[in-house]
């Protein structure tokens, strides 16, 4: 029995999702619903060229919640409506799954998790990149202690899109944060395959964190470069750095910035008792692994047992959006409901998430004054239930559901 969903949200990255979900067969789009009638209307032609003739065009949400044809609503809307829309499908009784950016504030945050405790439907921030092919890696290798004890581990979202500051002229709603808030703003990318690592939520939590922004430059010089006419300035920093603590005695440090010239970069870092690995080099470093006995960085192909079993067959993924990431975490929500079973980001990871980025902007806004991270979970992280066994869970990858199994995507 195919797995009935409803897509709200159909822009750039609403329509590359729904290509994606077309090209699966056990999935049936019974909604598609957007405010802007143009791209409903050629969205609604696309699922029609897939063969989705029966699919429902609607600007209402509110067509999708009620409806019984559903059991879960996927949300690719501007950042501002993610949580909102969420907490509506969870009050339907409709998993809900969220695409990555940040809270408007902690309140909303506790809203989310609030609904989540009343309704008991689960609710996942789509982050993609805990599916990446090094983020599974390193989760394999940390899971078998090849790093030792870790301490310390970073990540950054950097990305050179000063090209955004014209999109404050065509609506792109990144601009428009950038132009009026400060503070690490796009962070899952990094702090999703962090949490995994570092077992949050899972015995582990995150404490408090401090965040600084420099000045705002380079937007700033750009948008005047294209607008001289009218000079704007933008709030946002050219570098946010955000150091967090973890109750495990783990450090983490975050880095954002949209605003300068380089390469893009996720900065991951992994640093252990036994060795580190650096995303930026494409290397590891574990102590007594070189036969010659040098203290030099091998390439991570030297340790390519260590490959996760959902990319040992990477040419299958290719194609389908960042490289296979975006793939592989819509299946594992989609398992999920398939299963009626938690998914493996759950409400309280999507929660801590959003919370250290809306922290993250208050405490820009106060000089870098330290933020408590709450606990959203009162107390379970300590000693959780253990999540689903899955070949798409996060917590604890069981290599045993992929021997002797031909392995279906």
């Amino acid at each position: 029995m195919k797995t009935r969903i409803g897509v709200i949200g159909l822009a750039d990255r609403g329509s590359g999702m729904l290509g994606i979900l077309l090209g699966m067969e056990d999935i049936d789009i019974k909604f598609i619903c957007d405010l802007n009638v143009e791209r409903l209307e050629k969205a609604e032609k696309v699922c029609h060229e897939k063969g989705n003739t029966s699919v429902i065009a609607t600007t209402d949400a509110e067509d999708l919640f009620a409806s019984d044809e559903i059991e879960a609503v996927m949300i690719f809307t501007s950042w501002n409506a993610h949580v909102p829309l969420a907490i509506e499908a969870m009050r339907h009784g409709k998993y809900a799954a969220f695409e990555v950016g940040p809270a408007q504030n902690i309140g909303q945050v506790y809203d989310l998790v609030k609904t989540y405790e009343e309704t008991k439907v689960p609710c996942m921030l789509l982050e993609n990149c805990c599916y990446g092919e090094r983020e599974l890696m390193m989760k394999l290798m940390i899971q078998k202690g090849v790093f030792g004890e870790l301490i310390h581990v970073r990540g950054g979202y950097m990305h050179d899109l000063r090209y955004l500051a014209n999109a404050l002229e065509t609506g792109h709603e990144r601009s428009f944060h950038n132009l009026y808030r400060t503070g690490d703003l796009y962070l899952t990318h990094e702090l999703g395959p962090i949490i995994t690592w570092l077992n949050i939520n899972r015995g582990n939590r995150i404490l408090n964190l401090s965040s600084m922004s420099t000045k705002s430059i380079g937007i700033t010089e750009k948008y005047a470069s294209l607008y001289p006419e009218k000079p704007l300035k933008f709030a946002m920093g050219d570098l946010t750095t955000t150091m967090l603590t973890c109750s495990g005695g783990e450090t983490i440090l975050l880095t954002h910035n949209v605003s300068n010239p380089r390469p893009y970069s996720r900065g991951g870092q992994v640093q252990g008792t036994r060795g580190i690995w650096m995303e930026d080099k494409d290397a590891i470093f574990i102590e007594g692994h070189r036969e010659d006995g040098k203290e030099e960085w091998e390439p991570v192909s030297a340790f390519s047992e260590y490959t996760h079993p959902l990319w040992k067959k990477k040419e299958e993924l290719e194609g389908f959006g960042h490289g296979g990431m975006d793939y592989l975490v819509l299946r594992a929500f989609l398992e999920a409901v398939r299963k009626r079973t938690q998914t493996p980001i759950d409400v309280y990871d999507s929660a801590t998430m959003l919370a250290v980025s809306a922290l993250s902007e208050t405490s820009v806004s106060q000089g870098g004054a330290l933020q408590h991270v709450p606990d959203f979970t009162s107390g379970r992280w300590v000693v959780r239930e253990p999540m689903p066994k899955s070949i798409y869970s996060l917590d604890e990858i069981h290599e045993d559901l992929f021997e002797g199994e031909t392995l279906t995507l």
